[in-house]
């Protein structure tokens, strides 16, 4: 009996850890309005974006990642943002314009 419930209780453990990896969060991303000069590495809302040309991705975000406040850090870092999204949702143009009243100007950019 006892190796029964342990056994029952190996497999809901294994299955636990594999349908956690399956749930993971899809990356969020931010489309910038203009191409950075150089990659960028910087932490917003909990989670590591790098950033190339024109796009800003967090592979690994968190629960906080997809939000205003964080697309407002990602403006300030590497400027106006285009497009931010995540699991297939963007946020809509008032959002966007909130996200974007503390973009990081060009002149500011170049500097990094």
């Amino acid at each position: 009996m006892k190796l029964q419930t342990l056994s029952a209780a190996c497999a809901a453990v294994i299955t636990l850890s594999f349908a956690g990896g399956a749930l993971a969060a899809e990356p969020v991303t931010a489309k910038l309005t203009a191409p950075l000069a150089a990659k960028t590495k910087f932490i917003a809302g909990g989670a590591v974006f790098l950033c190339e040309a024109d796009l800003c991705v967090a592979s690994a975000p968190s629960s906080q990642t997809f939000a205003v406040s964080t697309c407002k850090a990602v403006a300030k870092n590497v400027g106006a943002v285009a497009v931010f999204g995540a699991s297939g949702k963007t946020l809509d143009a008032d959002k966007l314009g909130a996200c974007n009243a503390k973009a990081a100007s060009a002149t500011q950019m170049a500097g990094r």
